[in-house]
């Protein structure tokens, strides 16, 4: 079994235990992970007695959730547990969230139906206060999961994981918890950056449609405006984010009570040329060269979930250290905690929407790596999207995972859809993806089914050389997946055969292969009119053992200053 430093010494009784959404940050909250009951059954019905003990947010399958069992298709997972509000914790409402559970979840407050909810990747919340009682409550949650038995999106997750593909998971994995708010609180916010202007934009809702907002900014000048109306603040100083000045502005709201504290950066992303006219990526308004890494975001003793916040951060400040300053998150969410520190550290993130649909047809999605050729994505079928039910779905949980994650400033990417996997109508899911937010870029199609539309080309290369040619439509240039390098280190491998796209067992030879390959073929590229790379990938995951770090997160296998040294990228001007 491989363990983490951080899952070895795991508190189970208080794991993930800070503060989880830190963009709408209250006073009142109260943790919920921890022990609970656990059982799987074969009936819908709520089982008399619980068999297991398991370590939530970690999933059943996962080592640190301490049950180690699979949840199958057709199955049922149910959780439960008792919990008492804190003596003058209830202000006037009391709110029940969850950061995200896998797949499709029911939940129960002392026995009445509280809501349902369908995807395994975003957060949702319902308000129990009329369901509680004085003393102990009883929360029970049943969740079922098909992974890739059905159109639902499920990132890399498959029942008989090998290679590129991994375990399965289900059921909660990210932190359940209780919040009280006064009755009118506010119930979202969106923050725009207008660099441009020297401005922010805030758009806040309340749950019952008026009230006036506060905001100090820095401690600084207060602003008022009404609640259901965007009002644009002029700054009194402009401090731009980037990854080597991630300034963040501290936020202070408070709408007839509700006090709520929040953060914004101001960053704007484009496109535009260099001096020497090639299409460039901007960050600001200048042209800025995104060096990144594919992020997976496994773990070998929580699978989906971090082991603990700071082993989220560790990756991120590992990345940093090596000379990179963006991570691909790779069709995958993570919770809040994991945006905010990239926000913090000063790190850009693409941010891919997990893939769904049927099972894919390896002649589809390997066929432009060998002939060239890319498909229409209307065509349905061949993309194992028949179901007009699961093409509906994804559109709402993407949608709806923009909108979640439209606070952080580090997410200047949005990726659709990676290797036409479950891929369909990518302009118009582009479109509707720019209607909710006009302020970043959009990768339709990452590696290949390229339907020739939007300002972005991505091409994956693994077997070949890479020489940078012009896009023929005239489209900025990225090399969104490459490299594969795989270095196994003794002791921090995952048992199964071992996989990569070029390998090796010596050390040595690795660096030289890095060297010779950023040497070659990035650096030069960059000179001539390449806009970003992304190497694959930042940690081994499973068998998959091209990381520039072990699974397990204990060996670095080049010294970050080595690494930096390689990936070192000229300044664009």
């Amino acid at each position: 079994m491989l363990l983490t430093k951080w899952g070895e010494s795991l508190d189970r009784e208080r794991p993930l235990s800070e503060y989880p959404r830190p963009q709408l940050r209250r006073d009142s909250y109260l943790n919920l992970n921890g022990m609970w009951e656990c059982a799987f059954t074969s009936s819908r019905s709520e089982p008399e007695e619980y068999d297991y003990e398991i370590c939530v947010p970690f999933p059943p399958e996962s080592a640190l959730s301490g049950v180690g069992r699979v949840l199958r298709p057709g199955e049922f997972l149910w959780y439960r547990r008792g919990f008492e509000l804190p003596e003058g914790f209830n202000l006037g409402r009391v709110l029940l969230h969850f950061g995200a559970v896998d797949q499709c979840a029911r939940v129960w407050v002392n026995g009445e139906d509280v809501c349902v909810h369908e995807g395994g990747f975003l957060p949702f919340s319902a308000d129990i206060t009329e369901l509680l009682i004085p003393g102990e409550n009883t929360l029970t949650v049943r969740v079922t999961d098909d992974t890739d038995r059905s159109w639902r999106t499920r990132g890399k997750q498959k029942l008989k994981p090998g290679g590129i593909w991994y375990s399965p998971l289900s059921g909660i994995w990210q932190t359940v918890w209780c919040e009280s708010v006064p009755d009118n609180y506010i119930s979202s916010l969106f923050i725009t950056p207008r660099l441009a202007d020297g401005a922010v934009e805030l758009c806040c809702s309340a749950s019952r449609g008026e009230g006036t907002v506060r905001a100090v900014i820095d401690g600084g000048s207060a602003y008022e405006f009404a609640a259901g109306e965007c009002a644009v603040l002029k700054l009194e100083e402009v401090k731009p984010w980037t990854p080597e000045t991630p300034y963040l502005y501290r936020l202070e709201l408070d709408m007839d009570g509700d006090r709520a504290e929040s953060y914004f950066a101001l960053r704007s992303v484009g496109v535009g040329e260099d001096r020497g006219g090639a299409k460039r990526l901007t960050l600001n308004g200048k042209p800025y060269f995104m060096n990144g890494l594919l992020d997976q975001g496994w773990w070998p003793d929580g699978l989906y979930t971090a082991p603990s916040d700071e082993a989220m951060a560790f990756d991120i400040a590992a990345a940093k250290a090596m000379g990179f300053n963006m991570l691909r998150k790779h069709v995958k969410v993570e919770p809040a905690r994991w945006y905010y520190h990239c926000d913090r550290l000063g790190m850009l993130v693409w941010q891919d929407m997990p893939n769904g649909g049927g099972s894919y047809s390896a002649m589809t999605v390997s066929a432009p790596l060998l002939t060239g050729a890319h498909s229409r994505d209307d065509k349905y079928g061949k993309f194992a999207r028949r179901d007009q039910a699961g093409r509906a779905d994804f559109r709402e949980e993407l949608l709806d995972m923009v909108s979640c994650l439209y606070n952080s400033p580090s997410i200047v990417m949005w990726v659709i859809f990676n290797e036409g996997w479950g891929q369909f109508d990518s302009d118009a899911l582009a479109a509707a993806v720019e209607e909710i937010d006009p302020t970043r870029l959009i990768d339709r199609a990452s590696g290949w089914h390229d339907q020739g539309g939007g300002p972005l080309r991505s091409v994956h290369l693994y077997f070949d050389d890479y020489k940078y040619r012009p896009d023929k439509a005239g489209r900025c240039v990225a090399l969104s997946e490459f490299g594969g390098y795989s270095l196994p280190v003794e002791g921090h491998v995952w048992p199964g055969k071992p996989f990569g796209y070029k390998k090796f067992t010596d050390q040595g030879k690795y660096r030289r292969a890095l060297t010779l390959l950023y040497d070659g073929q990035i650096r030069p590229a960059c000179m001539k009119g390449l806009s970003a790379a992304v190497y694959t990938q930042l940690t081994d995951v499973e068998n998959e053992l091209n990381g520039l770090i072990t699974y397990d997160r204990r060996v670095i296998k080049l010294s970050p200053a080595d690494v930096k040294r390689i990936v070192n990228m000229p300044e664009i001007k």
